[in-house]
């Protein structure tokens, strides 16, 4: 025996309801008095930082004085390939910070404000809670000034990719890196 369809019962129409407009008071006073300033228009603006040492002479020299103290900047025949050396940095930070390294092999590769920071900083928790290894894909470089390279790459880890760039500065013929981001 097969089952014939049975009629479709109509369905009751539901009453509509009718919307209401209600105002609620404000739970706070409005303001009356004048606009609050958030910046100073009389402070002045902060200055940038200062890159320290003196830059090359055009013909890669350096002068007398130049040679009896502190380091010189470098200019871009006098580095090694930024890859290679942005590669060396992600790799070594990264380990670093998982704690499959000693930080400290990462001080002779940034600069001291750079150092301070990931000696004092938090650890990304994707970089400090897996112990499968971390992966870094090609590097990517702009170099945007003779002496100066930017740096960027992705790391992977359990599946997920996470971006890490860097600024590299020449500085006595090797590349130190002066602004490190982990994201």
């Amino acid at each position: 025996m097969t089952a014939s369809p049975q009629p479709a019962e109509p369905t009751p129409a539901v009453p509509l309801r009718t919307l209401r407009l209600s105002i609620v008071p404000a739970l706070h006073p409005p303001l009356t008095g004048p606009a609050v300033a958030l910046v100073d228009p009389a402070t002045p603006p902060p200055r940038p930082p200062h890159r320290p040492g003196p830059r090359p002479t055009p013909e890669g020299r350096r002068s007398r004085s130049q040679d009896l103290f502190g380091p010189a900047w470098s200019v871009r025949d006098d580095l090694p390939d930024p890859r290679t050396a942005g590669r060396l940095l992600f790799t070594t930070a990264l380990e670093a910070l998982a704690g499959r390294r000693p930080l400290t092999q990462v001080q002779r590769l940034t600069s001291p404000g750079v150092y301070a920071a990931l000696v004092s900083g938090r650890r990304p928790a994707w970089c400090a809670r897996s112990t499968t290894p971390l992966l870094v894909g090609p590097v990517h470089v702009c170099e945007p000034v003779d002496g100066v390279a930017e740096v960027s790459a992705v790391a992977r880890r359990d599946g997920r990719a996470h971006a890490v760039a860097a600024r590299l500065e020449g500085v006595d013929g090797r590349w130190r890196c002066t602004a490190l981001s982990i994201g």
